[in-house]
């Protein structure tokens, strides 16, 4: 890693050329292409005259024709160039630097072009040139050797990482990449106990990434692979949305000599690069808390128009946050398990912690969850250390799906509190100032080995996360009195101040609000004419004798306006009887209603008995509101509680502070 921390410095100094015509955080739209462009420079440097010599055999040819025979005579490169051009001979012309590199981009391949393409660099050739740095620019990369001889894949990942880290102090949280070594603890989370891929010769796996980033995931899988089984070959597919993440991703790609068009670009919710495609792994760190608005519309279609035969069949998450959407699309991803094949699929997804509980019971949130752990895919969720990562100190969660459980975890989920196992770094980088070190890896993967209980693990039926979320409802009870200050509310109720409202013009309408505020009148007149001190506290009762009333007056009163007047003389009364409808049942009073969360497992009749109806005998469950809901409240069922310091001890700290106090300002004051 030295010769990493090397290159990135002397890249960075590159950058510092920019100051003035570029801001800091666009230094990265001149020095990503053109370290890419260096990068590719090296790798053809050894077959560059050989290519030269073919293309003049072969230029006659269609352009895909011609790039596959350059391409071997590259050394078996997916890419080549046939410009006269490379970083040497372009500081010869420095008078027609600019057209001439710009002959160097158009005379790779295609799959390369493409890649630079997708820098837009165009336009900082333009720029460069016309505040005379273009020149410097070119001349300072040709003096980094990037070959992968000098500089590993794995260690351009690092410095591509660590640069774009540099441009992007202010990314969204979790964008971009992932620190190595959380990537190193999921791929071994992954792989763990899956003998085929880390024992069988010459097999061959899918691994898939849906948020790409610059393919650090990738190339972190394969090179662990790699360790425990040199003849195995995992192949990577990915899409990402970020052009220049994933112009670098696709350059990596093709300097590996692995297929390009493994590598794709676009918003994966709204436009799914693998369609109908399943993966042996899956792999992602979704961004954090992002909503999905860009890809609302498409999502909602699918969700509505497919249900669980399309990608979002479970539930959507609100608009703000689409991290469950990403797990979503990745179970849509895993290979289904049939008698032909019987192994299925795993997934390593690393979140925040709002996909754990965010959501009550029926939301979209609750509902993926619900199905996630119905449907028996959540093996396990690690809790990963704070400040890990390079711009977010949040808390993460690293979850482990698989559609092939081992029969001993069948039915269960394991919890591993992991966020004690890390060491401080020597240097902050960014946000991130914990890291995890080669031990720690271990003894997370061990404790998730395991299987069994322990101060750092727990285990789980499913249904322990399972709740009924009940609806506790309770009788309507009012008392009844006619007095001047609640007949005054009469003019508080709809109904009754609609009598003095007409949707007429004219003198139509003001005709029909007169004989409203008359009537208005007449009824709080006979309303009034009856004004006692007697508290009623039967509502039937009181209703009687307001019909009689109206009767003997003469005073026409519909229902809903008698409700309107019922409801102005009234008071909640918790001593007064209850409320029915016309079948006798009882009225829900709804600012008495409560909700309790009964555990799955729990009967819910048995837990009222017990918990609610000794302390309101007149409460029911309403059934038809019954809902269930999931939650995975990781941080209680790891929660430690501390003894509260004693106030004698509390007081004698607080008497020395006073009196080192007292010494410090007796040497002040001398």
């Amino acid at each position: 890693m030295i010769n990493f921390q090397e290159k990135v410095s002397f890249i960075w100094s590159i950058a510092e050329l920019l100051r003035g015509p570029y801001k800091p955080e666009d230094y990265g739209k001149v020095v990503l292409p053109m370290a890419v462009l260096r990068r590719f420079d090296c790798v053809l440097a050894g077959t560059k005259d050989d290519v030269l010599l073919e293309y003049e055999k072969f230029k006659h040819l269609p352009e895909e024709s011609r790039d596959e025979i350059l391409n071997r005579k590259a050394g078996g490169k997916r890419f080549s160039n046939v410009s006269e051009y490379d970083f040497t001979k372009l500081l010869v012309d420095s008078d027609n630097i600019a057209d001439n590199l710009r002959d160097y981009i158009h005379g790779f391949s295609r799959s390369a072009r493409d890649i630079i393409e997708y820098f837009d660099f165009d336009k900082q050739i333009e720029k460069m040139e016309r505040n005379d740095l273009l020149y410097l620019v070119v001349k300072r990369f040709s003096e980094v050797d990037l070959h992968p001889d000098v500089v590993s894949n794995v260690e351009m990942g690092y410095i591509f990482e660590e640069l774009i880290r540099r441009f992007s102090e202010d990314a969204e949280a979790g964008d971009h990449y992932t620190p190595r070594e959380v990537v190193r603890l999921m791929v071994n989370l992954l792989f763990l106990n899956d003998q085929d891929i880390l024992t069988k010769q010459g097999i061959t796996q899918t691994l898939y990434d849906s948020c790409a980033g610059t393919g650090g995931m990738g190339s972190v899988a394969q090179e662990y692979l790699k360790e425990l089984n040199p003849t195995a070959d995992l192949e990577f597919f990915a899409q990402e949305i970020n052009e220049e993440s994933y112009a670098i991703c696709k350059a990596d790609i093709l300097i590996k000599g692995e297929e390009a068009r493994n590598i794709r670009f676009g918003n994966t919710l709204s436009n799914d690069a693998f369609a109908g495609q399943h993966f042996d792994y899956l792999i992602s760190n979704p961004p954090y808390g992002v909503e999905w608005k860009p890809a609302e519309k498409v999502v909602k279609a699918e969700h509505e128009s497919m249900g669980l035969d399309g990608r979002f069949g479970a539930g959507l998450p609100r608009i703000s946050d689409g991290q469950l959407l990403f797990l979503q699309h990745l179970v849509s991803k895993m290979k289904p398990v049939t008698e032909e094949e019987p192994k299925g699929s795993r997934v390593a997804i690393i979140m925040n912690g709002s996909p754990l509980f965010t959501g009550d019971a029926g939301s979209g949130e609750s509902e993926i969850r619900r199905y996630l752990i119905e449907n028996d895919l959540v093996e396990g969720i690690v809790a990963m250390p704070s400040d890990l990562f390079y711009n977010t100190g949040i808390s993460t969660y690293i979850w482990i799906l698989t559609n092939n459980k081992d029969p001993l975890r069948k039915g269960k989920i394991k919890l591993i509190n992991g966020v004690h196992f890390y060491k401080k770094m020597k240097r902050n980088l960014g946000s991130k100032r914990h890291e995890l070190s080669e031990e720690h890896i271990a003894t997370i993967v061990r404790l998730y080995g395991d299987f069994k209980d322990g101060e750092y693990v727990k285990v789980f039926d499913n249904k322990d996360f399972g709740y009924q979320k009940v609806t506790v409802e309770r009788p309507l009870r009012l008392n009844f009195q006619i007095d001047e200050e609640r007949v005054k509310e009469l003019y508080n109720q709809t109904a009754f101040n609609n009598l003095a409202k007409s949707k007429k013009k004219g003198e139509a309408g003001q005709d029909e609000i007169e004989l409203g505020k008359q009537q208005q009148e007449v009824i709080e007149s006979a309303i009034l004419s009856i004004k006692e001190d007697i508290l009623y506290k039967n509502r039937d009762e009181f209703t009687k004798k307001l019909k009689t009333l109206f009767k003997e007056k003469d005073v026409k009163v519909s229902a809903t306006l008698l409700k309107a007047i019922l409801n102005a003389l009234s008071e909640k009364d918790e001593t007064a009887g209850i409320c029915t409808d016309s079948k006798g049942n009882p009225e829900v009073d709804p600012d008495l209603r409560d909700t309790e969360n009964i555990p799955l497992k729990e009967n819910i009749h048995v837990y009222f008995e017990q918990e609610v109806a000794p302390h309101v005998p007149d409460a029911w469950i309403d059934e038809t509101k019954t809902k269930i809901g999931y939650e995975i409240p990781f941080t209680r069922h790891f929660y430690k509680y501390t003894e509260l310091r004693s106030s004698t001890e509390i007081t004698e700290e607080i008497k020395e502070l006073e009196e080192s106090i007292m010494e410090k300002l007796k040497k002040v004051m001398g």
